[in-house]
């Protein structure tokens, strides 16, 4: 569990809703140390590495080099880790769940995949939904910041979302080749793509920003009235910034380290 922060807004009507969030300094490590930390560091995704590759290696000088190659632990970039925070807060407040981090699909560390930054599910206890997620991480002093506007910035991700039938689609194939490996979360995708398939807008999208400034409704008031324009009946938008203390995001990476290595400050 994370802690779910102090709402400092909320604009806009269902289907397109937003809110603020604000966290301390105590909530923010509190976040790094745990959830995040182990989404950054992918420790689900290592443990069954290590397991499949133990079975595989019979000599203690191939066990040794097994524990090395999963325990290089290169600092990540900011940006990741606001992600990691982002996903964590969907997973613990919104009832989501996103099986396949998109750092597994990369050919080198640093580089980030086209389509949706999270891609899953969201159970509410009665329906599982597919659910995509758009995140953005700036410290930029102005409402909204610079990374809404561009091909990839979060104006353009969601209006594509809501709007693109054929990015869904890509979407929710992406996800098929990972469920027909015989994943665990096989059944949920099952759910969830049948779901799809009988009306392609009845998905859940979430608009996050993560911001270390001063909290303001700007950052997502004109996005919220734009995107409802023309919204499926089905689809539900919402939009999130969780907004940390100043200056955080430039040393989000050095404490999420720091908590493997004894714990952030």
């Amino acid at each position: 569990m994370i802690p779910a922060g102090t709402v400092t807004y909320t604009l806009g009507t269902a289907p397109v809703t937003g809110i603020g969030y604000s966290f301390n300094q105590d909530e923010l490590n509190e976040c790094l140390a745990g959830p995040v930390a182990e989404k950054v560091f992918d420790d689900e995704g290592n443990e069954d590495i290590a397991a499949f590759l133990g079975g595989l290696v019979d000599t203690q000088f191939a066990q040794d080099n097994v524990r090395k190659a999963l325990s290089r632990t290169k600092e990540p970039e900011d940006w990741r880790v606001g992600e990691a925070l982002a996903e964590s807060y969907l997973t613990f407040h919104r009832g989501c769940f996103f099986p396949w981090p998109d750092s597994r699909d990369e050919r080198k560390a640093g580089s980030s995949l086209p389509g949706a930054d999270l891609v899953g599910f969201q159970n509410d206890g009665q329906t599982v939904r597919l659910a995509f997620g758009e995140v953005k991480t700036s410290s930029e002093a102005r409402y909204p910041p610079g990374t809404t506007y561009g091909r990839t910035g979060s104006k353009q991700q969601l209006e594509d979302l809501r709007d693109d039938q054929s990015i869904r689609d890509q979407l929710v194939l992406y996800l098929a080749r990972r469920a027909i490996l015989g994943a665990p979360w096989q059944q949920q995708y099952r759910r969830a793509a049948t779901r799809y398939f009988s009306d392609s807008a009845d998905v859940r999208v979430f608009g996050l920003m993560v911001r270390d400034v001063d909290p303001h409704q700007d950052d997502w008031r004109a996005r919220a009235t734009k995107l409802a324009k023309g919204c499926p009946e089905s689809m539900v938008v919402e939009l999130l910034a969780l907004y940390l203390p100043a200056g955080s995001i430039a040393t989000l990476s050095q404490k999420v380290l720091g908590s493997r290595k004894g714990g952030a400050s």
